[in-house]
């Protein structure tokens, strides 16, 4: 069985979706065709938001993805999949990089590694500042290198899966072409 023909075959029908009790409420935009169907343009789109929102925000993704996927016309299984990129074990890694991304564009100092949490006064660098305007200054170059890199994966995953969708369509095509008439 083709990958694409195992992951519709879990997703749950339009009738089990109106049958749900919590999710009946959103019957009149959730039983658009176009939100389900699997075209290149609405599953890029869906994977594009979906890493947008995942990678932007660190809660409530998935509602998020499904309005914007709503209003969008994109597919929604792959935007609700793809907020998934931050995960446990990403999550860390992803923060840590979009801060030094933040400090970077926005010129902030880099701020001493060794923060200790229970005695909020020894983790001052800079005598006159407090413990929460030093988290506050973090705030800005995480925000900052948050958006940046949501923006830059969701426009790059969008392009890479139109691609990759146009060349497996040209590649199927070509093959056509060549078999033999039967």
């Amino acid at each position: 069985m083709r990958l694409l023909q195992r992951l519709k075959s879990r997703l749950p029908s339009r009738e089990q979706i109106a049958r749900n009790r919590w999710l009946a409420w959103l019957g009149p935009w959730l039983h658009s065709p176009k939100l389900w169907h699997w075209s290149r343009r609405g599953v890029a789109m869906g994977v594009a938001l979906g890493v947008f929102f995942g990678l932007l925000i660190p809660i409530a993704q998935i509602p998020l993805s499904v309005a914007a996927a709503i209003v969008m016309r994109a597919n929604i299984p792959t935007a609700v999949a793809s907020t998934l990129v931050t995960n446990p074990v990403t999550f860390g890694p992803i923060y840590y990089g979009a801060y030094r991304l933040g400090v970077w564009v926005t010129g902030s100092k880099e701020h001493p590694k060794n923060i200790d949490l229970n005695h909020p006064q020894s983790a001052v660098a800079d005598k006159d500042a407090s413990f929460w305007q030093r988290i506050t200054n973090l705030g800005k170059p995480l925000l900052v290198g948050l958006a940046l890199s949501a923006v830059m994966m969701g426009l790059l995953t969008y392009a890479l899966i139109s691609l990759i969708w146009r060349w497996r369509t040209v590649v199927k095509r070509r093959g056509r072409m060549r078999a033999p008439p039967s």
